[in-house]
């Protein structure tokens, strides 16, 4: 068994055998690990940053993201948002328990094709070894592809990351997991621009109130009822004396009549 520092010792190694590289970032714990190591590793001008600007992101997460590289203090990095309208794509839409799947293709893809444009063979993900543990489709388009996953390479969980994170000043090494407004949309139901604004929407609400990261999901047959997901050190804030009224009253507000708290937390 590697100790973290081994593994991170390996994760540079790997990545100085690369070259040069793409990396797919979206501005979260993991790839906000890769990027600062592949900098520190390899270089401002062997580092292309690609970031999918698809609207599946509240836009505070899109602007941080989008801003990482100031924050950090690194100049001359050649920083890519590509746009994207996943709700143009028919099996995105559908929202098959294949979505994730075919979405990924798609933004890799053409990762790919920007990449070859600079002559830069490598594409890196950000997937870590816990994630192989998940039922993920889109790791099925990243290997499809041979999309480089240098965390997983690297034997990387996501503990070790953020301990590895905070020790470099990273300020993601705390921040809650994300991912695409899509995924609180139920499979079966159809995925639409509206659907996705009201999950923005809900969770600003909870972000307001304090619950930073709480997930909130949509009930398969009806819009006037959703499913909270709290972060498991939030409760204690849930139980506070007048909260549970205040989330009515602001989801009340929004249309939703009825609000069910999942108790097994994130």
């Amino acid at each position: 068994m590697f100790c973290q520092q081994e593994k991170k010792s390996r994760l540079r190694e790997l990545l100085k055998s690369y070259g040069r590289v793409g990396i797919a970032f979206s501005g979260g714990v993991d790839s906000s690990f890769l990027l600062k190591t592949s900098l520190d590793v390899l270089g401002s001008r062997n580092v292309l940053v690609l970031y999918a600007q698809t609207g599946l992101v509240n836009v505070e997460e899109e602007e941080q993201a989008k801003a990482w590289l100031e924050r950090h203090s690194f100049t001359g990095v050649v920083f890519l948002s590509v746009k994207f309208n996943p709700l143009i794509w028919k099996p995105f839409v559908d929202n098959s328990k294949q979505r994730c799947y075919h979405c990924k293709l798609r933004l890799y893809q053409k990762f790919q094709e920007i990449l070859a444009g600079y002559g830069i063979c490598h594409l890196l993900d950000g997937t870590n070894h816990d994630d192989l543990k998940e039922n993920r489709p889109g790791l099925q388009a990243v290997r499809e592809l041979g999309v480089e996953m240098p965390l997983v390479a690297a034997q990387l969980d996501k503990t070790e990351i953020r301990f590895l994170s905070r020790e470099v000043g990273l300020d993601t090494w705390d921040q809650p997991s994300s991912s695409c407004l899509a995924t609180r949309i139920p499979h079966g139901m159809t995925v639409t621009g509206e659907r996705l604004l009201a999950v923005a929407g809900y969770e600003a609400i909870m972000e307001k109130l304090g619950f930073s990261g709480c997930r909130v999901r949509l009930h398969p047959d009806t819009d006037d009822t959703v499913f909270l997901q709290l972060q498991e050190d939030d409760f204690e804030r849930f139980a506070l004396p007048g909260m549970r009224l205040n989330i009515d009253r602001y989801f009340g507000e929004a249309g939703v009549r009825h609000i069910f708290l999942d108790l097994t937390g994130r």
